[in-house]
């Protein structure tokens, strides 16, 4: 089988950092056509900077990188240096960039892209608030049905909130792009902090990166080493979770997962409980399923995938 054409959208963040290695460490199950930047974790600056540190820290120059959007559709912007560090990628010591960014707006990439391809041959890869696929499909309707699939890390059920009460980061920074894909009629997977939060980089993982020795592997180790401290100081947790290379690890080994085709709206008007994700697991009303919200993860065989891979760089 032909490895699945991706756009990856981020807004690196160490675990995006670890997602997008997984993606480029992947070749046979994964193309990365591209990387897009949104401002989220960070600052777009930011974003744009780390990821490119990504692909030169993972020897893929070749891979382009496009700077998006520096705001959310309709809110000022919320960052996440609390738990990311100034930086977004806090922890390594990495150089500088030296590939330039690709030319043009990521949103035009975006569309471009998916009007290049074939209909059903290219799978949009959120890591971050959705602000640049929601602008891409206000922008180019005719997109929306040509796209094969979203994969998205976003939302929470049974774990709720991690940046509010009720919300988790990536929608609460912008709940009306999330709106918008959400109910584009697109096939979206969504990975959830119910599942993410399975997926903990305790020590004997974090050891095994720090083990092969690699530039990458140790780099890798030295991301959790920092991101942890946040988690373990607020969940009482083993580790950090490694939200965003659950959608890369879904790509290469969907049986890892499970969960239920489900209704989930997004709460965009209250303020007690916006950016929520409200998903219908219990099936209790009669709207329509609209994503596969997943709610296991298999973490021994994540994890034994991820060292793996990265191993290869």
């Amino acid at each position: 089988m032909s490895a699945r054409k991706i756009i990856i959208d981020t807004d690196p963040g160490q675990d995006d950092a670890v997602a997008i290695l997984l993606a480029l460490a992947s070749p046979e199950e994964i193309e990365v056509l591209g990387i897009t930047a949104v401002a989220g974790n960070v600052p777009l600056a930011l974003t744009a900077k780390n990821a490119r540190i990504v692909c030169e820290l993972a020897g893929r120059t070749d891979v382009p990188v496009y700077a998006g959007c520096d705001a959310p559709l309709k809110r000022k912007l919320v960052t996440a240096e609390h738990v990311h560090g100034k930086t977004g990628l806090d922890g390594p010591d990495l150089p500088d960039p030296s590939m330039p960014l690709a030319t043009g707006h990521a949103v035009d990439f975006i569309i471009d892209t998916l009007r290049a391809h074939d209909p059903g041959t290219v799978t949009l890869c959120p890591l971050g608030p959705l602000t640049n696929i929601a602008t891409a499909f206000q922008k180019a309707p005719d997109i929306v049905e040509k796209v094969r699939e979203i994969v998205l890390m976003g939302g929470a059920y049974f774990q709720v909130g991690n940046i509010t009460p009720a919300a988790e980061f990536n929608i609460y920074v912008d709940p009306e792009a999330a709106e918008i894909v959400f109910k584009s009629g697109v096939s979206i997977v969504v990975m959830p902090l119910d599942v993410t939060h399975k997926a903990l980089v305790t020590k004997p993982r974090n050891d095994a990166f720090r083990a092969l020795g690699t530039r990458v592997g140790i780099a890798v180790a030295e991301m959790t080493d920092f991101f942890e401290r946040f988690d373990r100081e607020k969940y009482g947790s083993e580790g950090a979770p490694l939200h965003d290379p659950c959608v890369t690890a879904y790509l290469i080994r969907p049986e890892l997962f499970s969960g239920r085709h489900i209704n989930v709206e997004i709460e965009t008007l209250s303020e007690l409980t916006l950016g929520m994700t409200v998903a219908d697991w219990w099936r209790v009303t009669d709207r329509a399923p609209n994503a596969l919200f997943m709610g296991d993860v298999d973490a021994d065989g994540f994890f034994a995938l991820l060292t793996e891979r990265l191993a290869r760089l």
